[in-house]
Formats: C-alpha cells, structure tokens, sequence
C-alpha cells in the first residue's frame, strides 16, 4: 500500500503494519517518518530492535535470522534494515522478496514481528524491481520528497503550526527563498523561531530578524566544498563569506560540526568498522555518504584531530582569549580538511 507522506501520523494512530519501506530524495523526511514508526512500534509493545545494515559484505540470511531469533519471553521485535545504496544486489533482492512474502501471511503483527526499511531516493529501476514491488504489496510504502518551492511555504506553515506559530504569507514567502534545497536548514529555523518567539502569529519583520540570510547557502557550499577536497573553492568562499560580514561564530559551527563528523568516521574506520556501517552509526545516508567517504580515505586520523585543536584556537580567538588574524586561521583550518593528507586505506 502507497501511503502519503502526511497521512502516517493518523495511520500510526490506528494501527502499526507489519512492513513499512520508506523511500525519497529527503533525508530530513525520511529520518523523521521512520522516527514516527519507531514510536509507534515502542507503544505497541515493540521492545526489541535489532538494526541491520545492509552495506558491502552484508550477510542477506542475518535477515532471515532477525525474523526467526524471537524470544519466547521478551516483547515483541522490530527489525530496522537500512540500504544505504538502495541496491540490495540479486541476493539481497531474493531476500526482500522472503521476507515480504512472510510478513504478507503474517496479515499483520500479531506473531510480534514488524520490519521498517529504509533507502535513499528509488530510481525507476528501483522501483520496478520484484523484491521492491513485492514490499510495497506486503506493507505500507512512503516516498518521502522535498517539496518543490511552489509547496514549501505550505510545508513551512504546517511545520510552524506544531509550535503554535503561523507566519503571513510574506513571512512564509521569505523563509521559503532563503532555505530552499535544504529542508535541514529549514527544520533548524523553524525551531529556532519557536525558541525566539511567543505563540500566535509572526510578522516579516520577526521573521526577517531571526532567519539567517543567503550567506547560510554560502557556508553549506563551503562545507561541500570542505568534503571534496576543493581547497580553492573553499578559499574562494571564505572571501565571499568575509566580504559578508558572516558571523564567525556560525562558521565555525559549521565548519567544527564537519570536523567531528569526520573525526568520528575517521576513528570508527580505524577501529575496524566499515565505512557504511559508520555512517548508519551517524545517520549518514545517501549523497552525504558519497561525500564523507572521499573526506575521510583523504583525510587522516592524526589531520583531523589537529583540525579539532585548531578549531578550539579560532573558538578562543572569537572569544578575545588568543591574538592573531581570525580569518587567516579559517583559511588555514579549510586547507587542513581540504588538502589530501596520507590517510590509511578503508574497509567496506
């Protein structure tokens, strides 16, 4: 069964499926709707996850056997099987397709089994597939897309309205251009305006005041920029940030947030876990993946955990505690993590 992104809640309320498979470009939605099932399952009764992540190497029959280790004595179990890639390979598609085909003649979750899996956005191939078909037939299926900019004042009002806040369409209009592309950054205003604000209604003006402006496209191009290893586009947009006036404190956020994303990474590879893995550890899923792993082969553990001391030097820096030329020491801490540094190969 095809369900619409906005009827899960009320559909959560009546019952719980045996299966559900979310899907879509949007990680922010996809993170949120499996989050909502999550909840659901625990209200139910569902004490037991057990996570499986199925990255290179995975083992498909660890499917098989999540399905059947049921206790005689615990609660029931939700199985949470995350394809990072979206492609499960022959084997993993025969897999799906068992399992489907078991959940379908359980008709529901009375034998305390229930399966979310979650994917990055399904092209048509995909979705023509047998085995993804066959879990669309067994369970409830969610494409989870951003809405296109026509929309997205519609999906600011509704988001607002959860905190008890409207905006006039002016308002709504504003916040739409400045966050659009990146619900993330979206979900992040809308919070903070029901931090900075009372309930009720928000004006342009309120609105023009707390949201951040363009600059904040510019940083999440540096960030980009930071991933891929373009030092001189990371230089270039440094410049623009500065010509800006771009608060240095929300830089550094941004640029020390990346820094222990990749810190994490790096150390978890090191440590013998897989690269996927990692990331489903960090809830990186889809092109953020393919961007932190070409950062984390270039970078190495010793380089990021200098990139974190340098980072705590800008911070003292922002702060009047330490002498020196602040935007020197940004320049200085992007070629850190954009320059290629002799890092040791990874698995998976």
């Amino acid at each position: 069964m095809q369900l619409a992104a906005g009827q899960l809640q009320s559909h959560l309320k009546e019952q719980l499926a045996p299966l559900y498979l979310l899907h879509g470009d949007e990680p922010l939605l996809v993170l949120e709707a499996a989050d909502s099932i999550r909840a659901a399952a625990r209200a139910r009764g569902f004490d037991e996850r057990e996570v499986l992540v199925a990255g290179p190497g995975f083992r498909w029959e660890a499917l098989a056997q999540a399905g059947g280790n049921l206790s005689l004595f615990g609660g029931a179990k939700l199985i949470d099987l995350r394809l990072p890639t979206g492609k499960p390979g022959r084997e993993g598609g025969e897999a799906l397709s068992r399992h489907a085909e078991a959940a379908a003649k359980a008709g529901g979750c009375a034998q305390g089994l229930a399966t979310l899996i979650t994917l990055g956005q399904a092209d048509w191939q995909t979705k023509k597939a047998a085995w993804f078909v066959r879990l669309q037939q067994a369970g409830v299926a969610l494409e989870l897309n951003a809405p296109p900019l026509p929309e997205l004042p519609n999906w600011i009002a509704a988001r607002l309205a959860r905190q008890m806040q409207s905006a006039t369409a002016p308002a709504l209009a504003f916040i739409a251009a400045q966050v659009e592309g990146n619900l993330l950054a979206a979900h992040q205003e809308i919070q903070k305006l029901g931090l900075l604000y009372a309930e009720g209604q928000l004006s342009l003006e309120q609105v023009e005041a707390a949201v951040l402006d363009v600059a904040r496209y510019d940083m999440d191009k540096l960030r980009a920029a930071l991933l891929a290893g373009d030092a001189a586009r990371a230089a270039k947009l440094l410049a623009g940030l500065r010509g800006e006036d771009a608060a240095p404190p929300l830089l550094l956020w941004a640029m020390a947030q990346e820094t222990r994303t990749l810190t994490q990474l790096r150390a978890a590879v090191d440590g013998g876990a897989s690269f996927d893995g990692a990331c489903a550890a960090l809830r990186i899923f889809g092109a953020r993946q393919a961007a932190y792993r070409g950062a984390v082969q270039r970078c190495s553990g010793a380089a990021l955990r200098a990139a974190l001391l340098h980072a705590a030097r800008i911070d003292r820096m922002i702060k009047g505690l330490v002498r020196g030329d602040l935007w020197d020491e940004f320049l200085q801490l992007a070629l850190r993590l954009a320059l290629p540094r002799n890092a040791r190969k990874m698995p998976g």
